[in-house]
C-alpha cells in the first residue's frame, strides 16, 4: 500500500503545482476578473461555434486555457460552461476532469483489489465535473423556461409604455431573477457594444437553446423588419408559452409512471445484490469470482442501462 500512496501523493502534487505555476494566480487574479467580465458579454454569433465569433475577445491566461481554446471540443466545453452557468473556465474543467480521474483511480486500486475497477472508477472520475455541468444546465434551462413568460410580459408592458426595445431588454435585465436576467444583461451589452441586435438576438438563442426563446428571437426579427405591433406579438407569444408549458405539466404527470417504473427497474437490481451480499455473502462472491459471473454482471449493467434509457425514450414526449 505504501508506493501507491507515495505514487498518489506525487502526481497529485505534480498536478496542483503545475496548475498554480501555470495560472500565476497572486500576479493575474484582476486581469482574469477583468477577462471573465468580458467572456459573459462575449458569446458566438452564428453556427457552427468556434472562438472567433465573439464580440470582445480575451486570451485565455492559463495553458489549460488556451489548449481547450484551439479545439473544436474545447470550444464546445466552454459553450457548455457558458449554458451551465457555472462561473468557471473549461481549462479548469480539464484540471479538476483529470484530478477526479486520477484520485478516482487510485483510491479504487488501493482499496479494491481488482484490476478491473480502477479504470473504471478513473473513467467515472474524468466524466463527472461534465455531467455535474450538463445537469445544472439542465436546471438552468428549465428555470428559464419557467420565468420567461414573466420576461416577456414585462418586455410588452415596457414597449406599451413607450420605450424602445433595446430599453425593454435593459429593464427585464434588471428586474428579472437569475437566469433570465443575466442572459437580457448580456444581450443588451452585445447591442451597446455595437453588435447589431439581429446578432446579439441570435446569440441568445444559441446560448438558451429553447424553441421557446427561438420563437421570440423569430418574431422579434420579422417584426423590425416587416413593421407590426410588438406589444401584441410578445403578449401573444407569452399566452403560447404559457400554454405549451401547462402542456407540458400535463403530458410530465402522465408519464410519471414510466418514469418511476425506470428508476425502479434500474435501482431493484443493484439493492438486491447488497441485500444479498448481507444474507449469502458466499452466494454473491461466485458472481466477483468466477469469469462467467463477471461476463454475467457486464451484460446485465449493459442490459439496465440500455433499458433505463429505451423507458427514457418511451417516455419522452415533445411539446
Amino acid at each position: 500500500m505504501l508506493p501507491a500512496i507515495i505514487v498518489f501523493l506525487v502526481v497529485t502534487g505534480l498536478i496542483v503545482g503545475g496548475y498554480l505555476a501555470m495560472s500565476s494566480l497572486p500576479a493575474l487574479m484582476k486581469q482574469r476578473q477583468l477577462e471573465r467580465r468580458l467572456r459573459e458579454i462575449s458569446a458566438p454569433i452564428a453556427q457552427p461555434i468556434n472562438a472567433d465569433s465573439v464580440v470582445l475577445k480575451a486570451d485565455p491566461d492559463a495553458f489549460l486555457d488556451r489548449m481547450a481554446a484551439s479545439t473544436r471540443g474545447g470550444v464546445r466545453l466552454a459553450h457548455l460552461v457558458e449554458q451551465s452557468g457555472v462561473k468557471t473556465t473549461s481549462g479548469k474543467v480539464i484540471f479538476i476532469s483529470l484530478g477526479t480521474a486520477v484520485i478516482s483511480g487510485l483510491l479504487a486500486a488501493v482499496l479494491v483489489r481488482q484490476n478491473w475497477v480502477a479504470p473504471i472508477m478513473a473513467a467515472a472520475g474524468l466524466v463527472a465535473p461534465t455531467a455535474f455541468l450538463m445537469r445544472k444546465r439542465s436546471v438552468r434551462m428549465r428555470k428559464f423556461e419557467e420565468l420567461f413568460p414573466e420576461a416577456l410580459d414585462l418586455l410588452s408592458r415596457a414597449v406599451k409604455a413607450g420605450h424602445a426595445f433595446q430599453t425593454a431588454m435593459n429593464m427585464a435585465a434588471e428586474e428579472l431573477p437569475d437566469p433570465v436576467g443575466p442572459e437580457f444583461r448580456k444581450t443588451f451589452d452585445q447591442q451597446n457594444f455595437g453588435l447589431p441586435l439581429r446578432e446579439a438576438l441570435n446569440a441568445m438563442s444559441d446560448r438558451i437553446p429553447i424553441i421557446d426563446v427561438k420563437f421570440f428571437v423569430t418574431a422579434v426579427l420579422i417584426q423590425r423588419e416587416t413593421g407590426g405591433n410588438l406589444s401584441e406579438i410578445l403578449d401573444n407569444l407569452s399566452h403560447v408559452v404559457r400554454e405549451r408549458f401547462k402542456v407540458l405539466r400535463q403530458v410530465r404527470v402522465h408519464t410519471a409512471h414510466g418514469r418511476f417504473t425506470g428508476w425502479v427497474l434500474l435501482a431493484l437490481p443493484a439493492t438486491l445484490a447488497i441485500v444479498m451480499s448481507f444474507i449469502n455473502p458466499e452466494h454473491m462472491d461466485l458472481l466477483f469470482r468466477e469469469s462467467m459471473g463477471r461476463s454475467m454482471l457486464g451484460i446485465a449493467a449493459i442490459m439496465q442501462t440500455v433499458g433505463y434509457f429505451w423507458i427514457q425514450r418511451v417516455i419522452k414526449i415533445e411539446v
